[in-house]
């Protein structure tokens, strides 16, 4: 007899005293203890209700169709088609979940088609409010002094009024919140500044004596030739170079490999600098244009935004101390103020006294003064707050190529073909003059370190001055090799705490100049 229940013979048959139906006893006993009731009639039924029943120890009989070969096969065959019935609905819901994908891949391309349709359309929004803004009326400028730390004193216009040095209004101007943000960070960075020592890891002047170049790693296609700008990221010790090949790259030093080549420049890349904070990168061009390169977590660099506020080569790129800020340069004789933040030109600064065009832009290490170099081999002092010429030095012949501050802030070190000249922004005037090469070789970079204690000339070979004041001599304790026969080095900066140099020169090298054991890239 087969079990109530299951249908199937019982292996532990037990019965019940009220019903006498046949149970398997494990199924009755859980339904007892789940129910209290019999499953059959519904009667209440308790366990000892049922009594078991005593068989003999024979062999369970098969079941009606596996007693027979046609039976067996019945039952394969039913098996078969429960199995295929299965398979069937497994391939329709793989079916319906490639149509739900698919649908979802569509959606997600139309939404990136929609989102790059109104990016496009707010460039060109900004585009036009900014030459609607360039071409609002022009009101009078105001004059202002330098005094010996390189601050603005004197008359001026109010803060927040958008005036240009040549009288012009441009753009939403410099608002009064920024000018105490950049007043603060001027206070704040003067008053470290009486408090700081040469720090005890700078690398001393024997050290320097002593440095060789330690590597080349050939980072610029070969198709143009030149290293036009270095830059470095001391926090991780990132070289950024840019060329006449159109691209940036960003170098790790320690592990001699290239982590990103920027690229989207349609001509030259001549300028390129670290914002130290942000893990952003920018870079000016030839092509009229300036990029900001966003770091991503797997490494790369991508590029966020481009300016398009210039309409001739831009020369020179230099970012703010509070890394909020930054300013580039360009041969259409404008500067432009940019807001890192919103990535917006607050103002856009044209001399109407000049016709050259910028060359090379630097801002003192408190920031409240700016350096530009023009083609006309001028260079020019604004205060950023009002945007007014503030100085104007004289004496060099040819374009300004480079320009740089000490760290103390009283001097600016700016280069061009005749040579490098040194300005004491306390009294403005020219208190020394290097003229390293007689062979008609123009001058190419000029740069102190971070620290202000030394001052690198890059030209047909590259030199170490080590930093004096105004009465001492600046002694050349560093010469190293004539790169004429492989190309005039180009740009020239310290590594942190002087402890190597980073040189680009014309035949797409970076050269990387230390001392011998002590450096800790890699291995030749």
């Amino acid at each position: 007899m087969n079990c109530s229940i299951s249908g199937e013979v019982p292996e532990e048959p037990v019965v019940s005293k009220n019903s006498g139906l046949l149970f398997e006893k494990r199924l009755i006993e859980r339904h007892i203890l789940d129910y209290g009731k019999c499953p059959i009639t519904g009667e209440p039924m308790s366990m000892d209700d049922i009594v078991p029943i005593k068989t003999g120890k024979i062999v369970k009989p098969r079941p009606v169709q596996a007693a027979s070969i046609p039976g067996m096969l019945g039952m394969f065959q039913i098996e078969w088609d429960g199995l295929m019935l299965s398979n069937f609905a497994l391939e329709q819901q793989l079916h319906t979940a490639r149509q739900e994908l698919s649908h979802a891949l569509y959606q997600h391309d139309a939404a990136c088609r929609v989102i790059a349709r109104l990016k496009m359309e707010k460039d060109e929004a900004m585009s036009l409010l900014a030459q609607a803004e360039r071409q609002m009326p022009m009101s009078a400028p105001t004059a202002t002094t330098i005094n010996a730390s390189g601050l603005s004193n004197g008359k001026r216009g109010p803060a927040d009024e958008d005036m240009g040095p040549a009288g012009k209004k441009t753009r939403s101007g410099i608002s009064s919140s920024i000018i105490a943000e950049l007043t603060d960070c001027n206070a704040t960075l003067s008053q470290q500044r009486k408090k700081r020592q040469i720090p005890p890891t700078l690398a001393p002047i024997d050290a320097v004596e002593r440095y060789t170049q330690l590597f080349s790693y050939p980072l610029h296609k070969t198709s143009k030739p030149g290293i036009l700008a270095v830059d470095i990221l001391y926090a991780k010790d990132i070289i950024a170079t840019c060329g006449a090949d159109t691209n940036a790259v960003l170098f790790d030093r320690p592990s001699g490999e290239i982590l990103s080549t920027l690229s989207g420049h349609s001509k030259k890349v001549t300028s390129v600098k670290f914002v130290a904070k942000g893990d952003v990168v920018v870079t000016g061009s030839a092509d009229k244009t300036v990029r900001l390169w966003q770091g991503s977590e797997n490494g790369n660099y991508d590029c966020s935004h481009i300016l398009k506020d210039h309409t001739a080569e831009v020369q020179a790129v230099t970012v703010h101390a509070t890394n909020k800020y930054f300013v580039t340069a360009s041969l259409d004789n404008t500067w432009c103020f940019y807001d890192l933040s919103s990535v917006t030109c607050l103002t856009q600064v044209e001399d109407a006294a000049g016709s050259g065009g910028y060359t090379s832009a630097a801002f003192h290490p408190d920031g409240l003064i700016l350096g530009t170099g023009t083609s006309e081999a001028i260079v020019k002092i604004w205060d950023v707050k009002s945007q007014a010429n503030v100085a104007r030095f004289d004496g060099h012949v040819g374009a300004v190529t480079a320009i740089s501050f000490s760290e103390n802030g009283y001097f600016l070190a700016t280069a061009a073909h005749d040579g490098v000249k040194l300005w004491d922004l306390r009294k403005l005037r020219n208190f020394r003059t290097f003229a390293p090469y007689d062979d008609n070789t123009p001058t190419q970079c000029v740069e102190f370190d971070h620290s202000g204690s030394y001052l690198a000339v890059a030209g047909s070979d590259i030199r170490v001055y080590q930093v004096a004041n105004v009465k001492s001599e600046w002694n050349c304790i560093k010469t190293f090799p004539d790169l004429s026969g492989t190309g005039k080095a180009t740009s020239i900066k310290f590594g942190p705490d002087a402890k190597y140099l980073a040189v680009g020169s014309m035949d797409r090298n970076l050269r990387i100049f230390g001392l011998p054991g002590e450096d800790d890239g890699p291995q030749s």
